[in-house]
C-alpha cells in the first residue's frame, strides 16, 4: 500500500503594481499620476501619446 502525499497548497497569482508610465517609462509617483482605462500614466500628455499609438497600430 502506498500513501499519496498531500499536495502543498498552490500560491495565488499576485497582481503586480504598475510602477512606470506605459508611454514614456518614467516612474509613477503616488501623488502625481493619471489613471485611465485601468492603466497608470505620468500625465495626460503620455496618455494621449499611448492612445494615439494604439490607434495607429489598428
Amino acid at each position: 500500500m502506498t500513501k499519496a502525499k498531500p499536495q502543498a497548497p498552490q500560491a495565488k497569482p499576485t497582481d503586480e503594481k504598475q510602477t512606470n508610465c506605459l508611454a514614456c517609462g518614467k516612474p509613477i509617483k503616488k501623488l502625481k499620476h493619471y489613471y485611465r482605462n485601468g492603466k497608470f500614466y505620468c500625465n495626460k500628455k503620455c496618455w494621449r501619446k499611448a492612445t494615439l499609438k494604439k490607434e495607429e497600430e489598428k
